[in-house]
């Protein structure tokens, strides 16, 4: 997915609380992602950049789509990254510069690995289900891995386990002995969690957390938590609880803190303002990189430059 603003700015942050166990939480903010779809952007937050290497979280819907086209997000290029699909209802239809075609359905996945460039386009189906709704995330890629081939990934079958209380589906790395198949270049969790009742998962102390409520309200170690916002757990956890009252849906993000310093603009992810230039000024000018996307539908043009130089920017700002 395409951050669509018309004009782009730097992500940068104003104050750091700090990176221990104790909870933030987050407050998105509404974004127009073309002319027909709205969505709640929870990373990079105002206090907040990265959780582990999440870098870009998007929650779009529920949204009923029948008297509309549902997403279009026309051909736009990514580098530095990877990005994460993940529908909770409707349907999208990906298709990237490798010559990727793939429909996604509610619970599977789909990760594309930018690496030194991709472009990709993604849309509703013309014969498409009447409600879109699901989460649209990126993956800041390590220094030492930015610049590999671009891949695409298509995973119809995810592992998940459940018990009396919850159904938890695991869309990128491992949680309570069971591994998800995606590739990624840094250490990573990702998880649906359908919830009904009370649940504890054990977690990785290493790893800082946070969660997402794209359905109902759950309590998560005692903050209760609603869709619009993002809950930020820190590290040092060993477990987390979490408690609905009735069916309620999250998903929780963790990862080892990425500690290099970002520049992120637009659609890119680099180290530096030469890097976030030479990309832009590649899309604009049809560099080999980007390849044409499949289906004939002109490409998004990018927005300009800050007159400003684009500086590196940590995880946090310290205060």
């Amino acid at each position: 997915m395409s951050n669509l603003e018309a004009q782009a700015a730097e992500a940068g942050l104003p104050v750091e609380t700090d990176t221990g166990a104790r909870a933030e939480l987050l407050e998105g903010r509404d974004v127009p992602l073309g002319r027909y779809t709205v969505v709640r952007r929870s990373l990079p937050n105002k206090t907040r950049r990265t959780v582990g290497a999440w870098c870009f979280l998007d929650h779009f819907g529920p949204e009923d789509v029948t008297g509309g086209p549902g997403m279009r997000v026309p051909p736009h290029p990514h580098i530095g990254l990877q990005t994460v699909s993940w529908l909770l209802g409707g349907e999208v239809r990906h298709r990237d510069s490798l010559g990727s075609d793939q429909v996604i359905y509610p619970g599977q996945l789909n990760i594309m690995t930018s690496g030194r460039g991709i472009a990709h386009s993604e849309n509703s189906p013309t014969d498409k289900p009447p409600i879109l709704h699901g989460l649209q995330l990126w993956v800041a890629l390590p220094d030492a891995e930015r610049h590999r081939p671009p891949a695409f990934q298509h995973i119809p079958e995810l592992p998940e386990f459940s018990d009396k209380s919850a159904k938890i589906r695991i869309a990128v790395g491992a949680l309570e002995g069971q591994t998800s198949p995606a590739q990624v270049y840094s250490e990573l969790l990702g998880a649906d969690v359908e919830l009904d009742g009370r649940l504890e998962l054990r977690v990785r102390a290493d790893f800082e957390h946070a969660v997402v409520v794209t359905e109902g309200t759950a309590t998560v170690d005692g903050v209760d938590v609603r869709p619009g916002s993002l809950l930020y757990l820190g590290a040092h956890r060993d477990r987390l609880t979490f408690a609905a009252d009735r069916p309620a849906r999250l998903f929780l993000l963790g990862g080892v803190p990425f500690e290099e310093e970002l520049v992120m603009w637009w659609n890119f992810v680099g180290r530096s303002h030469e890097d976030i230039a030479e990309a832009r000024e590649d899309w604009m000018n049809g560099a080999d990189r980007f390849a044409a996307v499949p289906g004939g539908e002109p490409p998004l043009p990018a927005p300009p430059l800050p007159t400003t130089r684009l500086l590196p920017r940590p995880r946090y700002r310290k205060s």
